[in-house]
């Protein structure tokens, strides 16, 4: 098979959803045969081995637990999809939660569908189930996408298709590889947020951000301030100089104003900047980047809610 029809038949077989990977559903063309799926059968639990390329990298006590209950009162209602590796013998393909929950439900055997599959349909599949299925965590999802593309060749298009995703999502998600390691641990571990990380992207030294945000506890709309700020240089997004961020002020007033500063950019999502005169006056001033955050000012200074 040449390059060009092997790449075409790999991509006919994406976007088929999860069941028909599985051999649930019709091929493409009514005059293709349907892909016949494995017998259901019953194998002993220990023939069953997980992948150790599955997607997902961490497992919830708690969710697992939960799912053995429901096993231990109703069995195991959904068969695990498996591929033969030798005798006695299986990989799982989709389904590790389930047998890991059987396990802990101490069931001595599972239910089971047996299909021949090449390593890259199990990836694919064990990509599309957890992502179809059980949410990963950001990181798990990336890495999993970019093992799609660097081993198997996959286009963003033909992943968005597989797992029923914009291609903008996936892109957005595979742009958290760039992070440096500290900070894709950090969202991995569900220390920070997407939106945290996404802010994170557009700085200019995101690990020394990442220490910020951690030891002062902010929040996403605090990390994109401080984005925005590090884009203009330290200064608000007027571009004008903020002589309250940058000069020190006698008797501990600095320290203050800056927490005051923090705390209305919490509030409004937005930079805030207070400069003190000498004579007691000041000035406070509230960047915005677009016309609709502008908006947003004026209804809550005129108190409406329209």
């Amino acid at each position: 098979m040449s390059v060009a029809a092997k790449k075409k038949s790999h991509t006919k077989g994406l976007g088929r959803g999860l069941d028909a990977l599985m051999g649930d559903a019709p091929s493409a063309r009514a005059s293709d045969p349907a892909p016949e799926p494995g017998p259901r059968r019953e194998l002993p639990i220990e023939f069953l081995k997980p992948n150790p390329d599955q997607p997902r990298r961490k497992f919830d006590d708690d969710a697992i637990t939960e799912l053995a209950q429901s096993i231990e009162t109703r069995g195991l209602l959904q068969p695990i999809l498996v591929r033969p590796m030798g005798r006695d013998d299986y990989q799982i393909v989709a389904g590790e939660r389930r047998w890991r929950a059987a396990q802990k439900a101490k069931l001595h055997s599972v239910p089971v569908i047996v299909r021949e599959l090449t390593d890259e349909e199990t990836a694919e599949i064990a990509l599309v189930e957890n992502v179809q299925r059980v949410d990963l965590n950001p990181i798990e999802e990336a890495d999993a996408y970019q093992r799609l593309v660097d081993h198997y060749g996959r286009t963003q298009d033909e992943i968005a298709k597989a797992v029923g995703k914009s291609r903008s999502h996936i892109a957005n998600i595979l742009r958290l590889l760039n992070l440096p390691k500290p900070a894709i641990d950090a969202l991995g571990s569900g220390a920070i947020s997407m939106g945290h990380a996404r802010a994170l992207l557009g700085l200019k030294d995101p690990a020394a951000a990442l220490k910020e945000v951690l030891a002062r506890g902010l929040s996403v709309r605090e990390t994109e301030a401080l984005a925005r700020q590090d884009k203009t240089g330290g200064q608000g997004a007027s571009g004008k100089k903020n002589p309250a961020k940058t000069t020190a002020k006698p008797g501990g007033g600095d320290s203050d104003t800056r927490a005051l500063e923090r705390d209305l950019s919490a509030i409004l999502g937005l930079d805030v900047s207070i400069d003190h005169a000498k004579n007691g006056a000041g000035s406070v001033t509230v960047s915005y980047l677009t016309l609709d955050q502008l908006d947003d000012i004026c209804r809550r200074l005129m108190g409406s809610s329209a």
